[in-house]
């Protein structure tokens, strides 16, 4: 009998990571796939990101809409509702025998308690990490103690989820997919890019990807993003390149301040909704840095040998490579990290640089045990607790 899986993606970070996963699962024609597509892919104010999925020919979909026309970054609340009753009725009609998840935002959330309110086991991937400037660092660990399978990106992290109390034998260290991906993928060149995405490129060029912390207030969030943009007005010959922040409270605020400063001068100075995976990765090729907290700076952006800023706390407890440099929210703190980035020195050290995050073969470890694992008929476990 065919074992029926799941997997379930809502914004466009963790579909770059889930990719080849979903491929391999796709084309296996002795399970049954379904793939279901929801969040933000569905929303236009976030870039309709399902329109990259669509280009990469996946014909098995199944779409749940939880936003609505009028949904803005301050009804997480009512998102996460949403999520809930509806994957708790598709997964009541469809019955899966598994469900794949990736990461810790608050709609995988609710995705993992419906799954869990159906009996149904779920394999979580990218557990036991730490960012403890978001609440998704409280999130990730909720969906751990919900899963019952644990693909963790660093040893680090596998035991950290043995410390949750999660059974060892069903926890595995397979690395990160998202740069499991990296070896694989053909980057665009920077000529390339610059018709595609209709850029200059600059003497020195830097990718921002900021998000909201979000145990901070909204006027705490709102200063943060201004006295980035007032750190990069100090900048010459330099390509600024802005991505939109996720949906997450204050987003909406911090993606209008970015606009602001790029039309005020346009020249340089460019910003996008979602660049797309296969383009983001593109630009990290081809840029000196990375700036912002999101996660890309940490975990993807060392396979290219290039400098992460790192600004503020959302990111911190991850492990990180040693091209990382960490900083205050505050402009004298940001323009010293980034005339570290550029010294000859410490771009010198980036050429034997090694990804901690790096792998082989992450995506077939995760296809090969979902393939062949014996389901479990109750997602009733016991609590390990650690030897004294």
């Amino acid at each position: 009998m065919r074992r029926k899986i799941c997997l379930i993606s809502t914004t466009r970070a963790e579909f770059g990571h889930l990719e080849g996963l979903i491929q391999l699962l796709h084309q296996d024609k002795k399970i049954i796939f379904n793939f279901v597509i929801s969040g933000t892919h569905l929303s236009k104010k976030h870039g309709y990101t399902i329109n990259e999925i669509d280009k990469n020919l996946i014909k098995k979909k199944n779409l749940i809409n939880i936003m609505s026309p009028n949904s803005n970054n301050d009804q997480i609340g009512v998102v996460a509702s949403k999520t809930l009753n509806k994957f708790y009725n598709y997964f009541n009609r469809t019955k899966p025998n598994i469900i794949i998840v990736l990461g810790d935002r608050f709609e995988i959330f609710s995705v993992v308690y419906a799954a869990l309110l159906n009996n149904i086991p779920i394999a979580h991937i990218n557990g036991g990490e730490l960012t403890l400037g978001a609440i998704d660092d409280s999130i990730r660990h909720s969906i751990t103690k919900m899963s019952y399978w644990h693909f963790a990106s660093t040893n680090d992290y596998k035991k950290r989820i043995i410390q949750l109390g999660e059974d060892r034998n069903n926890i595995f260290d397979v690395g990160a997919l998202a740069v499991n991906k990296i070896s694989k993928i053909k980057t665009i060149s920077k000529e390339r890019l610059r018709k595609r995405l209709k850029i200059k490129f600059s003497k020195k060029n830097i990718l921002i990807t900021f998000h909201s912390e979000t145990h901070k207030s909204e006027m705490e969030n709102i200063k943060n993003a201004k006295k980035i943009v007032a750190t990069l007005k100090k900048l010459k010959d330099t390509t600024l390149i802005f991505t939109g922040s996720n949906i997450d409270k204050s987003s909406k605020k911090i993606n209008s301040i970015f606009k602001l400063f790029i039309n005020k001068k346009k020249v340089n100075r460019f910003y996008f909704e979602s660049l797309g995976s296969l383009n983001y990765l593109s630009l990290l090729s081809n840029v000196d840095i990375v700036l912002g907290n999101s996660s890309s700076g940490i975990i993807e952006a060392p396979s290219f040998k290039i400098a992460t800023i790192n600004i503020g706390d959302r990111q911190e407890g991850r492990v990180q490579a040693k091209s990382v440099i960490n900083c205050k929210i505050n402009e004298e703190q940001i323009m010293k990290a980034i005339n570290i980035a550029y010294s000859k020195k410490f771009k010198f050290n980036l050429k034997n640089l090694n990804n901690p995050y790096h792998k082989k073969n992450t995506e077939k470890k995760i296809y090969n045990f979902i393939k062949n694992c014996n389901i479990p008929t109750t997602t009733k476990k016991k609590f390990f607790d650690l030897k004294k």
